[in-house]
């Protein structure tokens, strides 16, 4: 049987399509996904990208979101 050094070496070697399908399949063992959540996250996500596609709305980049959470906490 492999240890947790050797599995996390060998696995850090494989390419990084293939170091994600361990990472995600790892993760679901932690946190049982939730079929009705996520089909509601899906839902959303699908309606943003479609908002942004049309133009009806326009993103934000990250460091204008970053410094808004900073202002804000600092108060």
């Amino acid at each position: 049987m492999h240890g947790t050094k050797e599995i996390i070496r060998e696995a850090a070697a494989l390419p990084v399509e293939e170091r994600a399908v361990i990472v995600d399949s790892l993760l679901r063992t932690l946190n049982q996904p939730e079929t009705q959540v996520d089909a509601a996250w899906g839902k959303v996500a699908k309606r943003r990208l479609s908002e942004l596609r049309s133009g009806r709305i326009q993103p934000v980049p990250g460091d204008q979101v970053f410094e808004k959470i900073k202002e804000r906490t600092a108060e």
